[in-house]
């Protein structure tokens, strides 16, 4: 089964590339983050299978696959849309796995998608159910995270949001920062930006989302950026220039 792989976000590629290698079962051909890029090359290479994220700056999945017309390879979307619309994308042609994706599920998108290749059951009509699935999608109610799943060695924690002041990515990792410490996520920021209230948190550069209940004070810093100290007294976060006025905003400055 050919694959090729799509996500605005670099780790989150990463991550799905390795774990489609471990199951040994997929020979990947393609993978980038940028949309306009993919069309192109799931025209020319005809992959049997797209994992395409939802939401991507640019064009989203559903504009992707208007672009890229028919013949149309089978769809497994990586998204971080909640099981609302679940049995919408597990029709047809059309699958879903919730990030962060596990194995188990992979597996058995994969063994779907084995099934549908070998011609048990049709195709379906891809443009039907991707109305379907985009209709199911406008209605839904925001489904926001309340605990976040962090790896502590080979045991998972969950840690309550409330207690988060800031996400940070550094080195293709991403951490949630509590006053206490620091926990490694699988989460990428783009996917955290969808999964958190926008009235209580703000990305204030590429790499940091902050809480903006954890915020003391407000500086402002050379060549039109701003720093933010958080109420543990101790840490300063930088808020890149081209974000300062929605910050301001956002703290009603």
């Amino acid at each position: 089964m050919k694959a090729y792989l799509v996500d605005d976000e670099p780790l989150a590629v990463k991550r799905l590339r390795h774990l489609l290698e471990q199951t040994g079962r997929v020979e990947i051909v393609g993978a980038t983050t940028d949309p306009r890029v993919a069309v192109e090359d799931v025209r020319r290479l005809s992959p049997d299978v797209l994992f395409l994220d939802i939401e991507m700056p640019g064009a989203s999945g559903f504009e992707m696959l208007d672009q890229i017309g028919s013949p149309a390879p089978l769809v497994v979307f990586t998204t971080a849309y909640s099981e609302y619309a679940l049995e919408a994308f597990r029709v047809s042609s059309i699958d879903y796995l919730l990030k962060p994706i596990e194995q188990v599920e992979l597996e058995r998108a994969l063994s779907k998608l084995e099934r549908m290749l070998g011609g048990a059951g049709p195709p379906g009509d891809l443009r039907r159910v991707l109305h379907e699935v985009r209709e199911l999608l406008a209605r839904r109610e925001p489904e926001y995270l309340l605990r976040i799943a962090a790896r502590v060695g080979d045991r998972t924690e969950l840690v309550d949001v409330a207690d988060i002041t800031h996400f940070r990515a550094k080195d293709k990792l991403t951490f949630a920062v509590t006053t206490a410490r620091e926990h490694a996520i699988d989460l990428s920021i783009a996917e955290l930006e969808q999964r958190l209230p926008p009235s209580r948190w703000i990305r204030i550069h590429r790499s940091t989302l902050l809480n903006i209940d954890a915020v003391k004070a407000l500086h402002t810093w050379f060549g039109g950026k701003l720093l933010v100290k958080l109420r543990d007294g101790r840490t300063e976060l930088h808020v890149a220039r081209e974000r300062a006025a929605d910050v301001r905003a956002k703290l009603g400055l």
